[in-house]
């Protein structure tokens, strides 16, 4: 009984093919295949579950230092098919040394002893999984950026409110004790002598009212600051 060769090829990935869903479309894989001897190899591509996938190129041949890139195109699925742990692939090669470029001539007439071949099992990425770890992370990392950024601006901006508000305040205080000091003066005028004359006395009573009406609005306004 003859015995089987060491895999000439260098394969990536070399134990599992990956598969990112989700599944309701064609997911494509990438098989790179590269032969670092002097001699041309053929290779043909096999799997467990021919009706799911489609292989391009499935078969050929693989140039001395070169490097063949194979597309393994999963076709849609339900992501919970019972029969996706089974999905197997299997890289079968042989130094090409008849000449030729008939491959299925070269695979009729090779004998096991001359074949060698690894074995790939596939594996089935589920993108809602990660998803959903990215949405219970976030709102975490987006409080504690906000904390870290947000809370010294708005502390600062209420300290300087708070300032022009005091000054405004100290502002309305002096210029309300100015006016009650001009009111009393006006009414100490007002009050000895009201026989004299009618006019002038018309016109005092004028500005009292203005300085008492200015005083009312100053005060209103000195109360909706402090509220």
């Amino acid at each position: 009984m003859s015995r089987k060769q060491s895999q000439v090829l260098d394969i990536d990935p070399m134990t599992e093919l990956r598969f990112k869903g989700p599944f309701t479309d064609v997911v494509t894989s990438q098989l790179k295949l590269k032969n670092p001897s002097h001699q041309r190899v053929c290779f043909k591509v096999k799997t467990t579950a021919p009706k799911r996938y489609c292989v391009r190129p499935n078969s050929g041949f693989v140039d001395p230092g070169a490097t063949v890139s194979v597309s393994v195109m999963l076709q849609p699925m339900d992501a919970d098919a019972a029969d996706k742990g089974k999905h197997k692939f299997m890289v079968q090669s042989m130094f090409a040394i008849k000449v030729g470029d008939d491959v299925e001539k070269l695979w009729a007439e090779a004998s096991p002893g001359d074949l060698m071949d690894s074995k790939l099992r596939c594996v089935f990425e589920d993108p809602d999984s990660e998803a959903a770890i990215v949405r219970e992370e976030a709102p975490e990392v987006k409080s504690e950026v906000k904390q870290g950024f947000e809370g010294p601006a708005d502390s600062s901006s209420n300290q300087a409110e708070l300032q022009s508000i005091m000054e405004e305040c100290k502002r309305l205080q002096s210029a309300n004790a100015k006016l009650k000091q001009i009111n009393e003066e006006y009414k100490s005028k007002l009050a000895p002598d009201r026989s004299g004359n009618s006019e002038t006395l018309a016109q005092q009573k004028r500005q009292f009212t203005l300085f008492i009406i200015i005083a009312f609005v100053m005060g209103v306004l000195l109360g909706y600051i402090l509220l």
